[in-house]
């Protein structure tokens, strides 16, 4: 029996959905690194003995350090019409993350101005003019407290590449284990951010879709569980 890679969430013949680790790009990496998807190629070739190569589209993707739910399409047609309820924001996504204190309000919205590329490749808030600035918008809400930690919602509207570790850390509230973005905690395994849920329409069936993916074990040993 093949095993794959990393646990799987959810597949039919138009999707695979997968539970992340830590560690590793999601794609767009040299031919002799590991990525999600090079892996899921080579366990679905294995698997299914293919004898050509094996399409998968990356529809969601996660920073490297970050855990949790990443979409593949098995097709170009489950790829095009994922895109488009992406780009039209009727995916309601959900992050957990964990930080040193308490936002204040505990519930409530952001609304920044970013732009990516910077120093260290991070993303940092601007003014609205700032040339090439984006909107970045995001709901959040505290789930939990613990001792010296806090457990965080975060629903992200836009889609900003680190918008949820930046918008946190111009706050005060960097992620723990994320250094990038100041956190001074140290964390297990990557860093305390993890993609809960993905909320949107089978792109074929157009039956409503709840993935969700359990957190990784390592968040135990900070005092996190399910």
């Amino acid at each position: 029996m093949i095993r794959p890679p990393f646990a799987i969430i959810y597949e039919d013949n138009h999707l695979l959905v997968v539970n992340k680790p830590a560690g590793l790009p999601t794609m767009g990496v040299r031919g002799d690194r590991r990525s999600v998807v090079s892996l899921l190629r080579h366990y679905i070739k294995t698997r299914d003995q293919k004898t050509g190569n094996v399409f998968l589209g990356v529809v969601s993707r996660l920073d490297t350090p970050v855990t949790g739910v990443v979409i593949l399409a098995k097709t170009t047609k489950a790829a095009r019409r994922l895109n488009e309820q992406f780009r039209a924001g009727s995916v309601l996504k959900t992050y957990w993350a964990v930080i040193e204190k308490c936002p204040d309000p505990r519930e409530g919205q952001w609304s920044d101005w970013l732009v990516s590329g910077g120093r260290h490749g991070r993303a940092r808030l601007v003014e609205p003019e700032f040339p090439e600035a984006k909107q970045a918008v995001t709901q959040y809400r505290v789930l939990r407290y613990l001792a010296d930690k806090v457990l965080v919602e975060l629903q992200p509207v836009t889609g900003r590449k680190h918008q949820l570790r930046a918008q946190l850390a111009a706050r005060g509230l960097a992620i723990w284990g994320d250094r990038k973005y100041g956190s001074r905690k140290r964390f297990p395994v990557g860093l305390a951010l993890h993609a809960r849920r993905l909320e949107l329409s089978h792109p074929i069936g157009q039956e409503p879709l709840v993935l969700e993916a359990p957190l990784p074990l390592v968040w135990n040993q900070v005092g996190i569980k399910e």
